[in-house]
């Protein structure tokens, strides 16, 4: 089987330089496409309940009538993919209530304080949808914008259908800053481990609340900024867009210097879970004297030198150097021993200690298994930084990996593991796992879609 692997990946770099699948990938390539392209519109949901627009969801029963923040955003990604690949006008048309109408429930349901939810279900209770206290719990990922950003891109450009609604996303990134950010490190940081995207991501799972600054969170609200600057842009407000320029611009040294862990060549979430220095005086060994003031620490973050997926969104968002980002491929993501495995790459690298692949969906496990979207991320930070002979291989996998659940088990799966490419769990989910067109369209250089 691994030779049969390594075969594939170099015949896979081999065929996309000429703009073609390889012969060894061919037959899953067609397989994957007469799947989705029959199935795609199984994600569609009409307005109802507390959803008040149609909508987009992930698809299978796990998740049949909900919307949720990234997932949809994702989704709609591979969406546009399949409309460029197959879909006409009138399909396209169709589509575009479904889009628009992630992005304007998620709105309906965003005050002036800027809380907006990470999940609207059709039987949400809308009274009782707002935690007590808005600050102190997760909210929304910072994906909405990039979500919008892109419905505006397709759209030619056109960003009024957001107009009245633009200062709601203005308040959702306000909270962001003024109750999701250490002043000390200018980092975001979860307030705790509930719907993180990447569950149990150990970098936050189980760890004291506002402690976590994760490279996850920072990569996207880099690009969160930067798509409101687009935004703002389109509706003509320029002295708005230049001030989440410089938001974005900070953010990007921020990263810099508190992410990027030199010894590892990676970039790394950081733990603020610091006790505070003060100079007030306490009683010690009998004496009124000041703990360390001798030497009080220097620093405002610790990097958690945990082997985590994340580490490589620095690529995707633009963040890393280019010297970084050879580093981080060369020396990390194409190691066998932690993240590169026969499917794509672990979400956890092999060597930590809490590396396994069970099946979990409470919390969906992101400690080793292999993940649509994780392969997915990798590969548009490859192709961003020129590494396109890893793009290659990497897509390749992918293709592989989901051209054989579809002929083994007619459907795809919610994440597998990683060196077989047995799926563990949850037959039937749809969602981000339908990048793997954009992959493909990528190696025969096809009218390619991307997010924002």
């Amino acid at each position: 089987m691994m030779k049969w692997l390594l075969a594939a990946a170099l015949a896979a770099s081999a065929g996309a330089a000429s703009g073609q699948i390889p012969d060894s990938l061919g037959g899953y390539a067609k397989q994957i496409r007469q799947h989705i392209y029959a199935d795609y519109k199984g994600m569609f949901r009409p307005a109802g309940g507390a959803l008040h627009y149609p909508y987009i969801t992930p698809g299978s029963s796990a998740y049949a009538n909900d919307l949720w923040d990234w997932d949809s955003w994702l989704s709609n990604i591979a969406l546009r993919q399949i409309l460029a690949d197959t879909g006409t006008e009138k399909d396209s048309k169709e589509a575009e209530q479904y889009e628009q109408g992630c992005v304007l429930n998620f709105l309906d349901y965003t005050h002036f304080d800027g809380y907006m939810p990470i999940l609207v279900a059709k039987k949400s209770d809308p009274a009782k949808m707002r935690p007590a206290d808005i600050y102190h719990t997760n909210m929304h990922k910072p994906v909405i914008a990039q979500h919008a950003a892109f419905l505006t891109r397709v759209n030619g450009g056109n960003a009024e259908w957001l107009r009245e609604k633009f200062a709601l996303m203005q308040a959702f990134i306000n909270n962001y800053e003024s109750h999701h950010r250490n002043k000390a490190t200018g980092l975001y940081y979860w307030q705790d481990d509930l719907a993180i995207g990447v569950d149990n991501d150990p970098a936050t799972f189980f760890r004291p609340n506002g402690s976590s600054a994760s490279i996850f969170l920072n990569c996207l609200m880099y690009k969160e900024l930067q798509a409101m600057v687009y935004l703002a842009q389109r509706l003509n407000l320029t002295d708005i867009a230049i001030e989440y320029q410089h938001n974005a611009d900070d953010l990007k040294e921020a990263i810099q210097k508190n992410c990027w862990d030199e010894k590892d060549g990676c970039f790394y979430s950081v733990d603020l879970n610091l006790r505070p220095i003060t100079n007030q005086p306490t009683i010690i060994f009998g004496q009124s004297m000041i703990l360390h003031s001798g030497m009080p620490r220097t620093y405002d973050g610790l990097i958690q030198r945990i082997g985590s997926w994340p580490g490589f969104l620095a690529l995707w968002a633009g963040v890393a150097t280019p010297e970084q980002a050879k580093r981080i491929v060369n020396e990390n993501l194409l190691d066998k021993r932690t993240f590169n495995a026969a499917y794509g790459v672990r979400t956890l690298s092999k060597l930590e200690k809490m590396y396994s692949v069970r099946a979990s969906n409470n919390p969906s496990n992101w400690q080793g298994p292999i993940w649509g979207i994780s392969n997915y991320l990798v590969f548009r930070g490859l192709v961003k930084y020129g590494f396109n002979t890893e793009a290659r291989d990497l897509a390749g996998k992918t293709i592989a990996l989901f051209g054989k659940d579809y002929q083994q088990n007619g459907a795809l799966h919610e994440y597998y593991e990683p060196d077989t490419g047995q799926p563990i769990l949850n037959k039937g989910f749809q969602n981000w796992n339908y990048l793997v067109l954009n992959m493909i369209d990528w190696m025969e250089k096809g009218k390619q879609v991307e997010e924002f």
